[in-house]
Order: C-alpha cells, then sequence, then structure tokens
C-alpha cells in the first residue's frame, strides 16, 4: 500500500511557481512509517510547514488553487530522513 505525507508550504505560497496560489508538498511512501516519520519532521522541525498530514488516500488539488510538489521518500535526504530508524 502506498501512504502519503502532504504539507502547506507557507515560504513558497504566493509566489513564483506558485504565484497567487497554495504551494502544497506531497511525499509518497512505501510505508505508514515512512508517511510518520515525514509527517513528525515536517511538525517539529519545519516552521513553514503546517496543514501536515499522513495518509492512504491519494491527494488531489485543484490547480487553480494548488501549486504541487511531488517527491517520492527515495528521493529525500538530510533532515527528512535524520533519525529513521525503518
Amino acid at each position: 500500500m502506498t501512504y502519503f505525507a502532504t504539507m502547506t508550504d507557507n515560504f513558497m505560497s504566493g509566489w513564483g511557481g506558485a504565484e497567487g496560489r497554495i504551494s502544497k508538498y506531497v511525499v509518497e511512501c512505501d510505508t505508514k512509517e515512512q508517511a510518520d516519520h515525514i509527517h513528525s519532521v515536517a511538525r517539529d522541525e519545519r516552521d513553514e510547514m503546517n496543514r501536515v498530514v499522513a495518509k492512504s488516500e491519494r491527494p488531489i488539488y485543484d490547480a487553480k488553487t494548488y501549486q504541487v510538489s511531488r517527491k517520492h521518500w527515495d528521493d529525500l535526504g538530510g533532515m527528512w530522513k535524520d533519525g529513521w530508524q525503518g
């Protein structure tokens, strides 16, 4: 099963590629534990992120309102994976 960690990036919202829209960051994960880890990092260590959710449903966003950046767990490094015990 695939899991997702989703969040609003307040720093990137409203300008650049997200001009006039809300910037969403979505991480696709292979396990619930990965999604929960990303959720914890975003909530506890990334002040610019809010509305952080870990879920099993694939998120769908209206392109008129949201600019979406999608990553896979395997593409991440640095603080996103620091402390990972998986």
